[in-house]
């Protein structure tokens, strides 16, 4: 992602450095040095380290939801009718959106680490609501006795570590989302996963 204006270019950066190295690890001068302007400028376009973080989360979450949203209605055409097609094309978007926008994942993995532990509503205000569509959206289409809740957070938790972290090839080189034969492993990978734990048709049923 890239922007033209003053904050635009600043947020930008604090997204590509808070990515790399977490909030806690990132100063604002350093964000500042790495967007060639002063602390006073950067300050003046967004506010203090708090702030800017705030805000590139904001944007992050605003890109997350947009993409989710859209990912439903391909998913689910037909209103109020879930499938367990629509449940792998969703599946596939959300793949596809975080091979896009990597950033936005590691974003949320250094949360996991306890970064920036004192921002503590990100959590409620934009991952609690995001869940909530996706498994209501889910829900009809698998037997009541499927924890839902928990196959989108092992969908996370798989497509966020393979996409910090890879896998290893046979010569212990890291292979990961910008490879796409292991991007396609991991695709039909996820496809199995979220196939039996919510036991749906098979593709090959159809």
């Amino acid at each position: 992602m890239t922007s033209d204006s003053g904050r635009g270019r600043i947020l930008d950066v604090a997204t590509r450095l808070f990515a790399a190295l977490g909030y806690d690890g990132t100063s604002t001068r350093l964000i500042a040095e790495a967007a060639g302007l002063n602390i006073a400028t950067v300050a003046y376009h967004v506010g203090g380290k708090r702030d800017l973080y705030l805000a590139v989360m904001e944007r992050a979450h605003q890109q997350e939801r947009a993409a989710l949203e859209a990912a439903l209605r391909e998913a689910f055409a037909e209103p109020g009718r879930a499938t367990a097609d629509g449940v792998r094309r969703l599946l596939d978007r959300y793949v596809d959106f975080c091979a896009e926008h990597p950033e936005i994942p590691a974003l949320w993995m250094h949360r996991w680490l306890s970064d920036a532990a004192d921002v503590a509503h990100l959590e409620n205000s934009y991952v609690r609501p995001l869940m909530r569509m996706v498994t209501e959206a889910v829900s009809p289409v698998v037997d009541d006795d499927v924890d839902v809740e928990y196959v989108a957070w092992t969908v996370i938790w798989c497509t966020h570590g393979f996409g910090r972290g890879g896998v290893l090839d046979g010569e212990g080189r890291r292979r990961g989302m910008d490879d796409p034969r292991e991007l396609a492993r991991f695709r039909a990978h996820l496809h199995r996963l979220v196939t039996a734990a919510l036991r749906l048709p098979t593709e090959d049923a159809r």
